[in-house]
C-alpha cells in the first residue's frame, strides 16, 4: 500500500484505552477504580452503510458500556443515504462503503463542518463481498470474472450453461433459470461490485461502476437485509452481499490469476494492503484504490472497504472530542477485533492503523 499520506504516526486517543480497561475491570462485577471512569459525555449520530450494521452494534455496545453518559445511534440506511444525511448536517458521522468522488469533494457543502474543511475518510470496516446463491444441492462454486459479470448482465441464463459447468465439473447443476438479485437503494457494496466486474470483465461488463444498479433486470432488493431474503427465499437466486451476511447460503471462490479463492477476512486484507491510496486527496483522506485485477496469490478482489467519515473540523465543537474517542475505539486493535469477531470483517493492518490514527488526531 502506498503509504505516503502521513510521517509520525499518532497515539490512540487516551479515553478508547480508558474505556477498555474499564470495561476489563467491570468484568468481575467490581465496581472500575474512580481513576478509570469515563467522563466522556453527549449523543453521537451516524448513518450510513448497512454493511457496517453489525459491526457499529458492537462497537456502539462497547463503547457506551465503557462509557455510561453517551449515546451513539447508527441508522443504517445505506450508503447514498448516509452520505446525504452527512451532508446535510443530520449526521455526525457518516458509513460509507466508498469514499466521496473527487467532483462531490469539490462541490463541497458538509454541514457539519467549519467553512473550507476537508473531510477526514478512514477505511476501518473492510470484508469481502461474497457472490452468494441458493441452489438446492450445490454449497459452492468456482467462477471466473467473465462468468459471473456474465450472469448479472444477463447474459447466462441457466446454472447448466456450460460457462458454469466448466469451471464445476463435479458439481450437478440443474437446468433451472437464474434470477440474479440486485441491490434497489443507491449502495456502495453495489459500486464495489460492478467495479470489480468492470476492471476484472470489461468486455462482458460494460456499465461503468455505480451505487445505482445500472440497468432493468433481474430482481431488486432493499438494503443488505433486503437482498439476502430475496436469495434466500428463492430458488436459483444469485446476489452479493457483505459477507457477514452469507449465512448458510452458497458462495461463489473466484478466480485469480490460476487459482480459485474464496472469500475470507484474510484474503480481504490482503488485497487492500496491496493497494494504493487514491491521489490529490487532502491529509487525512484515506480512500483506497482496490487493484480488482491483481493476480496476487491469496487475494480476493470483490472487497468491500467501508469507511467512517468524519469533519475535519467542525462548526461546533461540542461533540469533537466525543467523535474522536469513538473513532479511536474503532481503531484500536480492541475495536477492529470486536468487529472481526461479530461481524466477520477484516482487521486493519498496523501499518494502515497509523495512518488512521494520524488522520483522527488531526480532528478539530
Amino acid at each position: 500500500m502506498n503509504l505516503k499520506r502521513f510521517g509520525v504516526p499518532a497515539a490512540i486517543a487516551v479515553t478508547a484505552a480508558l474505556a477498555l480497561s474499564s470495561c476489563a475491570s467491570n468484568e468481575g462485577g467490581a465496581a472500575a477504580p474512580e481513576e478509570s471512569a469515563s467522563t466522556l459525555a453527549g449523543n453521537l449520530v451516524g448513518a450510513g452503510a448497512s454493511s457496517q450494521d453489525a459491526a457499529q452494534q458492537s462497537w456502539i455496545a462497547g463503547f457506551q458500556t465503557a462509557n455510561p453518559d453517551v449515546t451513539i445511534d447508527y441508522d443504517p440506511s445505506g450508503s447514498g443515504a448516509g452520505r446525504e444525511t452527512f451532508l446535510s448536517g443530520a449526521s455526525d458521522f457518516a458509513g460509507s462503503d466508498r469514499a466521496f468522488k473527487d467532483e462531490e469533494l469539490a462541490a463541497g457543502g458538509f454541514q457539519k463542518c467549519a467553512p473550507d474543511s476537508t473531510i477526514v475518510e478512514l477505511p476501518l470496516y473492510i470484508s469481502p463481498i461474497a457472490v452468494i446463491f441458493n441452489l438446492e444441492g450445490v454449497d459452492s462454486l468456482d467462477l471466473d470474472a467473465a462468468t459471473v459479470a456474465g450472469i448479472f448482465a444477463g447474459k447466462i441464463t441457466k446454472w447448466n450453461d456450460p460457462a458454469i459447468a466448466a469451471t464445476n465439473p463435479d458439481a450437478t447443476l440443474p437446468d433451472l433459470a437464474i434470477t440474479p438479485v440486485h441491490r434497489s437503494d443507491d449502495s456502495g457494496t453495489t459500486e464495489n461490485f460492478t467495479e470489480y466486474l468492470g476492471a476484472a470483465a470489461a468486455d462482458v461488463w460494460t456499465w461503468e461502476a455505480d451505487g445505482v444498479w445500472p440497468f432493468e433486470g433481474g430482481e431488486a432488493a432493499q438494503g443488505t437485509s433486503g437482498l439476502v431474503d430475496a436469495v434466500t427465499n428463492g430458488n436459483g437466486t444469485i446476489g452479493y452481499a457483505d459477507a457477514s451476511r452469507a449465512g448458510d447460503l452458497g458462495t461463489v471462490a473466484i478466480k485469480v490469476g490460476d487459482e480459485f479463492v474464496p472469500y475470507s477476512p484474510e484474503a480481504a486484507a490482503a488485497i487492500v494492503d496491496a493497494s494504493p491510496f487514491a491521489e490529490g486527496r487532502a491529509e487525512g483522506d484515506l480512500a483506497i484504490e482496490i487493484d480488482r485485477t491483481s493476480e496476487e496469490a491469496g487475494v480476493y478482489p470483490i472487497v468491500l472497504v467501508s469507511y467512517l467519515i468524519a469533519c475535519g473540523e467542525y462548526a461546533e465543537s461540542d461533540n469533537v472530542e466525543l467523535v474522536k474517542s469513538y473513532l479511536s475505539y474503532l481503531a484500536s486493535p480492541e475495536g477492529q477485533e470486536t468487529a472481526a469477531t461479530d461481524a466477520g470483517s477484516a482487521p486493519i493492518s498496523d501499518t494502515l492503523r497509523e495512518k488512521v490514527t494520524a488522520a483522527i488526531d488531526s480532528i478539530k
